[in-house]
């Protein structure tokens, strides 16, 4: 859906390259250009054969360009790189791209129709646009953290980075809306993206909830305080979500367990003073995940198991549709698109791999210029 459209993506660790992941498995060429020493989640946490895992989860089917943007020729390459696409996408810190005189007012100039998206944590003005954040201090600040919480009221520490694919998300999303602006008008647009603005975005039902009630934990029906809309432990101390909200999937829970009394007790209280969900326990607690992931199948009652990440490639929801699969290099991936048939990606690039295709190819450069 994208072939033709040319991305030059100036962004490093997470957000933003999960963002062109999701363009490139639409069709878009993304050029990503990463500084000397490449990009850094090349060389962070867990690695495989010595490059960085957040790195080849999140950079397949790229072409990698190293450039100093510090100096006079880099920065010229990289005008002449926007020069030749359709996008822009950068994550620095308010106020980088406009020393390296690489921000939109000064690549308009040159190149009036791009779209420009500017990935930030808090945005490009005010207080907050100066300091350093990551992902933690995105889901604090939002009001999201504070939604999960233990049975002590304390919040956990989440192990997945919600806030930055969220970010992700709004960076595509932008993007996808500046070029189907570009398409009607013919011109270019600038976007901003506040990573703690985004996730804050997913908080109206709670304010207005809070507003009204009191109540600072969202949607009554589906925060855990409801029998037929929770978690519950099995025989063999893992885990299940029974959300049955609706009446006839709780009718088709109740009865295929024999319980037709429990039905008028859709809507209870999952509390210990309840005896329908003492005996809900106890029920889930009389058979083991591999039994209930067979009843949740067999039975239309919105009954599914609560998955380890070992367990995505094997189950069957995921395994019929190649969801999670084995590249040809031997890496776990995950498509972007789960109802798109793609061909096999490319493998995440090395540093600077594609130096003299891009150079020499799009630019048309000689020997010397590549060489640098």
């Amino acid at each position: 859906m994208l072939k033709g459209i040319r991305i030059i993506d100036f962004s490093n660790y997470l957000p933003g390259p999960y963002a062109t992941l999701r363009l490139a498995e639409l069709g878009a060429e993304v050029i990503k250009v990463e500084p000397p020493n490449g990009d850094p989640a090349r060389h962070l946490g867990v690695k495989k054969e010595g490059t960085g895992i957040i790195y080849l989860a999140n950079n397949r089917q790229k072409k990698s360009i190293t450039l100093n943007l510090k100096e006079e020729a880099g920065r010229d390459i990289a005008l002449q790189l926007i020069q030749a696409a359709d996008v822009v996408l950068e994550s620095f810190r308010p106020g980088v791209m406009k020393k390296l005189s690489l921000d939109y007012e000064s690549v308009i100039k040159h190149k009036e129709d791009i779209v420009y998206c500017s990935l930030t944590g808090y945005g490009d003005n005010g207080h907050f646009s100066k300091l350093g954040s990551h992902d933690l201090n995105y889901m604090g600040v939002s009001g999201v953290l504070a939604q999960l919480k233990d049975g002590s009221g304390k919040p956990i520490h989440p192990s997945i980075q919600i806030a930055d694919y969220m970010g992700g998300f709004a960076v595509t999303e932008r993007i996808l809306a500046g070029l189907v602006s570009k398409s009607l008008t013919g011109k270019g647009s600038y976007h901003c993206i506040s990573i703690a603005e985004v996730l804050t975005s997913i908080m109206g039902n709670h304010l207005l909830i809070e507003k009204e009630t009191g109540d600072l934990t969202g949607i009554s029906l589906l925060n855990g305080k409801i029998i037929s809309y929770a978690i519950y432990e099995t025989k063999d101390s893992r885990y299940v979500t029974l959300a049955a909200g609706e009446l006839k999937f709780w009718k088709n829970f109740c009865q295929a367990v024999g319980k037709d009394e429990w039905i008028a007790a859709h809507f209870s209280t999952a509390e210990e003073n309840n005896p329908v969900y003492e005996q809900m326990k106890k029920l889930f607690k009389s058979r083991n995940l591999v039994e209930w992931i067979e009843f949740g199948q067999n039975v239309d009652c919105c009954l599914t198991p609560i998955l380890e990440a070992n367990e995505l490639l094997e189950f069957s929801l995921f395994k019929e549709k190649s969801t999670v699969y084995t590249s040809n290099q031997g890496l776990l991936q995950v498509k972007m698109h789960g109802d798109i048939q793609v061909k096999q990606a490319t493998p995440p690039p090395v540093s600077d791999e594609h130096k003299e295709v891009v150079l020499k190819g799009l630019l048309g450069a000689g020997e010397e210029q590549i060489g640098i």
